[in-house]
C-alpha cells in the first residue's frame, strides 16, 4: 500500500497538467499540499515547524540559483531579438546555401541547438520553427524538425541549468555526470540528425547524405569534449558555436550557393554572435584555469536549519554571473544594442514569477517526498519489479518527466532523487541514475505539452498540436529505450 501512496502526488500532478490541463504552477501546488498531507499521516513525517518550512526554504533557495541562470538567459536572449542579432544571424545562416537540406541542417540542428544552449526553455522551437516555414516547409514539419533538432542538447540547456538539480541530489564531479550523459548523446545524435535531413528531403537518395554523418560529428564531438573538459554549461552551447562554424566553413566550399550570399561576412554577423562567444570564453577560463577557478569558488553561500534542511551556492562561480557578464560585456562592444537593454531585462523579468511559482511548487513537492522518505519507497518498489532491468526504464522515466512538467529541469528536480534512490537499490551505480535521468529529460522536451504549444502557435497549428505529439512520440520511445539498453550496457562494463 505503501509504494501507492507515495506515488499518489506524483499520479496528482501527471492527472492535473495531462488530463485538466492545468499550469506546472498550479499543478505544483496541488501535487506538493497532497505530498504534505500524505507525508503527515502515513509516513509519519513531523509537524513542527522546522519539517514544514525545511522543504520549503530548500525549494525557494534552489529555484533562486536556477533563476540566477534563467534570468540573464532570457535578457540576452531578449537582447538578441530585440537589437535584430538573431534576425542577422538567421538571415545570412539561410544565405549560406540554396538547398533545403543544408538549411535545415544548420537551422534545425545547429543553429536551434546554439539556442537551447544559450537560453532554452522553449526558445529553440519558437524561433526556429517559423524560420523554417519563411524557408518554404509545411508548418507541421517545421515544427517537428525544430522539436527533434534541439533534444540533443536540451540537457544542458541554458549553460547547464537542468544539471543543478541533479547534482544537488548527489555530490558527484560535474564533469563526470556531464561527460556521461553527453556520451549517451553522443552514441545516439546522429539519429536526430538524420531525422532532420530525412523529414527535410522528399526522396532520402536526392540529398546529399554524407552531411548527416558529418553534422551530427560535428556537434556531438566538441560536446562530448566540453563536458569532459568543463562540465555543464558549454556543452551544447559551445558545441553549436564550434560544429556549426566548421559546418558552414565546409558547405560553403563544397556546396557553395548558386546565387550570391546576402551579407556574407561582416561586422554585423560577427557582433550578433559576439555575446556566445564571450560566454563560451568566460566559462571555459573559469573551469580550466586552477587559480581562476579556486578563487571563484572561494566565496561560498551557505545555510542550515536544524542540521537537516540546508543548501550552498557559489555566486562568484555560477554560470549566471558569467551569463551576465557577457551580456554586459557585448552591450558595451555593440552600441546597436544599448537602447534595448532596459526594456529587455523588463521582459526577462515578468517571465520569472510564473518560472519561479513552477519551479518552487514542484521543487518543495519533491523535498517533501525526500525528507518524508516517500521516494525511497517509491524506489524501493521500481527496483523490486524490475530488478536487474531497471536501468532500461531509467531514461523513460526521466522522458516522462519532461512530459508532466514540460521541462528537463522539473524533471530532474521531480526525479532527481528517486533515480538515486532507485539505483542504489538496483544495484546500478548512482552516477548513472542520474545521466539516465538527464538523458531521458532531454529527449522528452519532443513530446512536451508546453513545447509542442508554444511552437504551434508560432507556425498557426493551435489545436493540432495532437498530430504533433503523433510523430514525436515514436522519436522520444525509441531513443530513451535503445538509450536505456546503452545505460545497462555501461553498468555491466568494469
Amino acid at each position: 500500500m505503501a509504494p501507492w501512496l507515495a506515488l499518489l502526488p506524483i499520479l496528482l500532478l501527471l492527472l492535473s497538467m495531462v488530463v485538466i490541463g492545468w499550469s506546472a504552477a498550479r499543478s505544483g501546488v496541488v501535487g506538493a499540499a497532497a505530498a504534505t498531507t500524505l507525508a503527515i499521516f502515513a509516513f509519519d513525517y513531523g509537524t513542527d515547524g522546522v519539517s514544514l518550512i525545511g522543504p520549503v526554504l530548500e525549494a525557494g533557495f534552489t529555484t533562486a540559483t536556477i533563476l540566477w541562470i534563467v534570468f540573464p538567459a532570457l535578457a540576452l536572449h531578449e537582447v538578441q531579438t530585440r537589437s535584430g542579432a538573431s534576425k542577422r544571424i538567421g538571415t545570412w545562416l539561410t544565405s549560406v546555401s540554396d538547398k533545403p537540406a543544408i538549411l535545415v541542417l544548420i537551422l534545425a540542428w545547429f543553429f536551434a541547438l546554439l539556442l537551447e544552449g544559450a537560453a532554452g526553455f522553449g526558445t529553440p522551437v519558437a524561433l526556429v520553427a517559423p524560420m523554417l516555414v519563411a524557408l518554404g516547409f509545411s508548418p507541421r514539419r517545421s515544427l517537428v524538425l525544430a522539436l527533434i533538432g534541439h533534444a540533443a542538447g536540451v540537457s544542458f540547456g541554458a549553460v547547464g541549468t537542468p544539471i543543478l538539480p541533479l547534482v544537488e541530489v548527489l555530490p558527484v564531479d560535474t564533469r563526470d555526470l556531464s561527460f556521461t550523459i553527453m556520451l549517451l548523446h553522443a552514441m545516439l545524435g546522429w539519429t536526430l540528425a538524420s531525422m532532420v535531413f530525412r523529414l527535410a528531403v522528399s526522396e532520402w537518395r536526392t540529398g546529399n547524405w554524407v552531411l548527416v554523418p558529418l553534422a551530427a560529428f560535428l556537434f556531438l564531438l566538441p560536446a562530448l569534449g566540453l563536458a569532459w573538459l568543463s562540465g555543464p554549461e558549454l556543452p551544447t552551447l559551445g558545441g553549436a558555436l564550434i560544429g556549426g562554424a566548421v559546418f558552414i566553413a565546409i558547405v560553403k566550399w563544397r556546396h557553395p550557393a548558386s546565387q550570391p550570399e546576402i551579407n556574407r561576412t561582416g561586422e554585423g554577423v560577427i557582433l550578433a554572435v559576439l555575446p556566445y562567444a564571450l560566454v563560451l570564453v568566460a566559462i571555459l577560463a573559469t573551469r580550466m584555469a586552477p587559480p581562476l577557478t579556486s578563487a571563484m569558488k572561494a566565496f561560498v553561500l551557505e545555510w542550515d536549519v536544524a542540521g537537516r534542511f540546508g543548501g550552498s551556492a557559489m555566486p562568484l562561480y555560477h554560470p549566471g554571473t558569467l551569463l551576465l557578464l557577457a551580456l554586459a560585456g557585448s552591450v558595451i562592444v555593440r552600441p546597436d544594442s544599448r537602447t534595448v537593454v532596459s526594456p529587455s531585462v523588463a521582459a526577462a523579468a515578468r517571465r520569472l514569477p510564473s518560472v519561479a511559482i513552477a519551479l518552487v511548487s514542484v521543487l518543495a513537492l519533491s523535498r517533501i517526498m525526500v525528507h518524508s522518505g516517500m521516494i525511497d519507497t517509491l524506489a524501493s518498489a521500481a527496483a523490486a519489479l524490475l530488478g536487474p532491468a531497471w536501468p532500461v526504464a531509467v531514461p523513460m522515466v526521466g522522458a516522462l518527466g519532461s512530459f508532466i512538467t514540460g521541462s528537463a529541469t522539473a524533471s530532474n528536480i521531480l526525479f532527481g532523487k528517486f533515480q538515486v534512490a532507485a539505483a542504489e537499490a538496483s544495484g546500478l551505480a548512482p552516477l548513472l541514475g542520474l545521466a539516465g535521468q538527464g538523458f531521458g529529460a532531454a529527449i522528452g522536451n519532443v513530446i512536451a505539452p508546453h513545447n509542442i504549444v508554444a511552437g504551434a502557435a508560432t507556425v498557426g497549428l493551435v489545436g493540432r498540436e495532437g498530430a504533433i505529439l503523433k510523430t514525436t512520440l515514436p522519436v522520444c520511445m525509441a531513443y530513451a529505450a535503445v538509450g536505456g539498453l546503452l545505460l545497462m550496457a555501461m553498468a555491466v562494463v568494469p
